[in-house]
């Protein structure tokens, strides 16, 4: 038996396999009821050959044991945390772990991985909280092969099945930072995106185009890889300023890359926000220490953390019904990098 390997093997797969009832390969793998030991082996046997795992979180949701759950993101480290282990992936953790508790979750923060990759074959999970996640996102193609409930946390594009998400708005949290860009006077406005292909990215990346078209203006747009973190955000700005001299301002929505821009603007002799003005997406400390401090959006990540936690409550009761909820929408906070 060859099965589909997206398709979670069920217990009626391995009773297929084992040739006797799915209540006998209950009670053989669970040690209960009157099973007999040549039984029992030939069920392990069938079990191990297909992979089957057992459907956890339905068990302990009949039986009201505590539940685990796991949030993570294949953004590496260098822009889902930084040097200050305080970045965009810890708020979100910080509010969502208590926002578990509550409801009798226990939340295991998976550290942000070179690779992407994630390992978590020793958990025993009952579902997932994913971060931005890729468009074929590995973490997500292993969840969705246990059959694990999860909630992305911004849509996700690309997966074998749909993901159930909240909506972080990046398309109008790009507008917003665009427009307060032009409204401080800036011209021709440059943006710095990550390689990778997230839906924030390419949501972003869309929405500065069509705006830039809007109101004529080329369209400046450069990547940085995530893994070279500040350095990505330093090496694509310095390029872009050196084939675009009318550049004066730019978007930068990772705030690693926009520390990694404020550098090598200044390098190049110009000035912060005088000749050059600069927004980032996420005000975290980066955010808030970049000197000068960077003018940044209030994403109400505590929100955001609570409606996630929520959805995913629902759908580990079995409740489906919802599949997106929106996120509060976000607020400008303007700093010296835009000043006039």
């Amino acid at each position: 038996m060859n099965p589909d390997p997206a398709r979670r093997i069920t217990i009626k797969d391995v009773a297929r396999e084992a040739g006797v009832s799915p209540t006998t390969v209950s009670h053989a793998l669970n040690h209960r009821g009157q099973v007999d030991a040549r039984t029992r082996e030939r069920v392990e046997e069938a079990a191990r050959k297909l992979g089957y795992r057992p459907n956890r979180h339905a068990q302990r949701l009949r039986t009201g044991e505590a539940h685990m759950i796991v949030l993570l993101s294949s953004m590496p480290f260098a822009v889902a945390g930084g040097p200050s282990r305080l970045g965009f992936m810890m708020e979100i953790a910080a509010v969502a772990a208590a926002a578990a508790l509550d409801r009798g979750l226990a939340l295991v923060l998976a550290p942000p991985m070179e690779s992407g990759q994630v390992s978590l074959e020793q958990l025993d999970l009952d579902g997932a909280l994913v971060i931005e996640p890729l468009a074929r996102d590995p973490n997500v193609d292993y969840l969705q092969r246990r059959g694990l409930p999860m909630v992305a946390i911004g849509k996700l594009s690309g997966a074998r099945r749909a993901v159930p998400y909240v909506d972080i708005h990046s398309a109008q949290t790009t507008v917003l930072l665009l427009d307060h860009l032009r409204g401080q006077g800036a011209r021709n406005v440059a943006m710095i995106l990550g390689s990778a292909q997230r839906n924030s990215y390419i949501e972003s990346g869309a929405a500065y185009q069509a705006w830039a078209r809007r109101h004529r203006q080329p369209g400046l747009l450069a990547r940085a890889d995530e893994s070279r973190g500040e350095e990505g955000g330093y090496e694509a700005a310095r390029a872009l300023l050196a084939e675009h001299s009318r550049i004066d301002a730019v978007c930068v929505p990772v705030d690693a890359f926009a520390v990694g821009a404020v550098r090598a603007i200044t390098e190049s002799g110009q000035r912060i926000p005088q000749d050059v003005k600069v927004a980032t997406r996420y005000d975290g400390i980066r955010a808030r220490t970049c000197q000068p401090p960077l003018t940044a959006v209030d994403l109400h990540l505590d929100q955001i953390a609570h409606q996630a936690i929520d959805l995913l409550f629902d759908h580990l009761r079995g409740d489906a019904s919802r599949r997106t909820v929106a996120g509060p929408l976000p607020r400008l906070i303007p700093r010296d990098s835009s000043g006039r």
